[in-house]
């Protein structure tokens, strides 16, 4: 039990939050989602709107990975990560970082078909990334391999949003306490 209520901390360049390890099931997805916006809560200024579009984003990135990637087998993991890699002036960047298993097989990654107007309209998935485009200032994803051995031990989904920088006015941070 705490004493003193949780008032959330600003953002500085370089805050990481400790990597979260989640077994790589959909019924995980609810506590992933959950601590996340936890976490987001302890930042200082994150609008509530932006707070839950990187809610949304990470629970996609999340399904992705339990559905698209080794991660879904018994043992496998999905990690987390949230930083806040710049502060500068009049923004802030929150990055999301969700890591999966790697691929299901072996097989080289391939593009995939292009798809008509029609056949997107008639689709029941394939929009994922779409979504994480959407409110995400920049995102991108990377094959994650061990130099050593010619095996990809994963694949990075990253995503970046930016929101102003609250001002030293409208910021309440508690460091030590009056006498």
């Amino acid at each position: 039990m705490s004493i003193l209520p949780e008032i959330p901390t600003p953002a500085y360049p370089g805050r990481r939050w400790q990597a979260r390890h989640y077994p790589g099931n959909p019924s995980t997805c609810t506590r992933f989602r959950a601590e996340l916006r936890s976490d987001l809560h302890a930042l200082a200024g994150v609008p509530r709107p932006l707070a839950e579009d990187i809610e949304l984003c990470a629970g996609e990135a999340f399904a992705n990975a339990v559905t698209h990637s080794r991660s879904q087998r018994p043992g496998g993991t999905v990690v987390r990560l949230l930083s806040t890699p710049l502060v500068m002036g009049r923004e802030t960047t929150v990055r999301l970082s969700v890591i999966d298993d790697g691929p299901l097989d072996a097989r080289p990654v391939c593009p995939p078909a292009r798809r008509s107007i029609e056949e997107w309209e008639e689709a029941e998935s394939g929009r994922g990334l779409l979504l994480i485009h959407q409110p995400a200032s920049e995102w991108g994803t990377q094959r994650w391999a061990d130099p050593a051995l010619p095996a990809v031990l994963g694949t990075v989904l990253s995503a970046e949003f930016t929101y102003p920088t609250p001002t030293a006015s409208t910021t309440t941070c508690v460091c030590g306490g009056g006498r």
